[in-house]
């Protein structure tokens, strides 16, 4: 396998979990290069669910190393939640590594996230309200504490005095709040620090030599290109590049050692959050699919919105992306519900037809979707094994999508285990 990335395509929770599992049992390497707790894999393995946030998909194989690159934010009490939970379920986690450079979530930013989301009211953005934005403001302003403080007591204790005490003004004086109690975080992320320190390990080095060594790295992508600060649905979106160039700045390795670029998606679209959705499905139509698909968030159990399939984005995440191929999920969600569409285009306020997507919300917002209806399908697809065994007109649909997509759809999940994907 030559080095991968797999990047979701759509706005996130397209199942790249189960992609990234798959091609990770083939990997030597799984390096995670952005986002943070936010964000979560679903991955079915040997009958046992695993939910994972941060750490990559490669530990569930014992002799994977696992990365988490620069551009990853932590939350130190997570990740060693995570950790815990993995090794009571017999899965060790002595091949994680996560880069010095790497941005700590601090209690502040996890106050400031709730409190700036409370104060924007119906204008709200949709965060998880896990300090993901604030951290990474504190990295791009240059006060952000990170991996390295974390595990030197000392030079943890000024920055959490410099840092906390600039945050606790701003919380006092701004939002009204109490201030923090420093020297109780100072203890707190102290004791941290002592348990992650065996993690640490410059992972731009180690990515490095393994593709140098032609051993197989995966790098796994974090929610989607809709997602991305500067090519998503802006504001609506995360604060970091869930976009395979975000890769090459998270984990520090230059875009010439990436071979093939793999998008996940739906045969559907879904979404969590505000923000314009072109295709969405305000109907019992629209019920059927998140209920059958169970669209619901692996971290935050929230609701997602669901609507049909729309090439006009997936032909934006394969410009911005590079895809060499994609992955189709969930399938079998849309067998028996008759008569299908597929946007093609947008039409605009004006009345004009435009089949790029538009680089604003409101451009997007004046949008009405396009359709093409195709013939549906039936059956219980989740019980193929191969591509050919599929309905024909099931087969006929994921042309179609390949043709209006115009990148070539390499694999097709027809169920949420690993064994239910199939590949042409």
């Amino acid at each position: 396998m030559p080095t991968k990335v797999v990047v979701g395509v759509q706005w996130g929770d397209e199942g790249k979990g189960k992609i990234i599992d798959i091609l990770a049992s083939r990997a030597e390497v799984v390096v995670r290069s952005q986002g943070g707790n936010n964000a979560g894999h679903t991955v079915e393995s040997g009958g046992e669910v695993y939910k994972l946030q941060l750490i990559p998909s490669g530990i569930l194989y014992k002799d994977t190393l696992c990365l988490l690159g620069a551009g990853v934010v932590i939350n130190p009490k997570g990740i060693l939640g995570e950790i815990n939970g993995l090794e009571s379920r017999g899965i060790s986690c002595d091949m994680l590594r996560i880069d010095p450079r790497a941005h700590v979530i601090m209690p502040w930013d996890l106050e400031i996230d709730g409190l700036s989301e409370k104060l924007r009211g119906a204008s709200e953005i949709g965060t998880t309200k896990k300090g993901i934005g604030p951290c990474y403001m504190d990295k791009a302003e240059r006060s952000g504490l990170r991996m390295y403080d974390l595990v030197h007591p000392e030079l943890l204790a000024e920055k959490i005095q410099i840092a906390g005490g600039l945050k606790n003004r701003l919380l006092t004086e701004y939002y009204k709040e109490q201030p923090l109690d420093l020297a109780a975080i100072t203890e707190e992320y102290t004791a941290y620090g002592q348990q992650l320190a065996k993690y640490l390990a410059d992972v731009s080095v180690l990515a490095y030599q393994a593709i140098r060594e032609n051993k197989e790295v995966l790098f796994e992508g974090a929610q989607g290109t809709l997602l991305d600060i500067d090519f998503g649905t802006y504001p609506f979106v995360t604060s970091s590049h869930p976009i395979s160039g975000g890769v090459c700045i998270g984990s520090g390795i230059g875009p010439t050692m990436i071979d093939e670029v793999y998008g996940a998606a739906k045969a559907y679209t879904t979404r969590v959050g505000a923000g314009p959705f072109p295709t969405e499905l305000l109907d019992e139509m629209g019920d059927k699919i998140r209920n059958l698909g169970h669209e619901f968030g692996t971290v935050t159990g929230r609701p997602r919105r669901c609507g049909w399939f729309d090439s006009v984005i997936m032909r934006h995440s394969v410009r911005v992306n590079g895809l060499t191929g994609l992955a189709i999920n969930k399938i079998d969600t849309l067998s028996g519900l008759g008569k299908l569409k597929v946007c093609v285009a947008y039409e605009k306020a004006d009345g004009s037809i435009i089949r790029d997507f538009p680089p604003t919300i409101e451009e997007l917002a004046e949008c009405k979707p396009v359709y093409e209806e195709i013939e549906g399908f039936e059956g219980a697809l989740s019980c193929c094994k191969a591509y050919e065994e599929l309905p024909e007109s099931c087969k006929r649909y994921i042309e179609r999508l390949e043709q209006l997509c115009e990148c070539p759809i390499k694999m097709i999940g027809v169920g949420p285990s690993r064994e239910q994907n199939l590949e042409r």
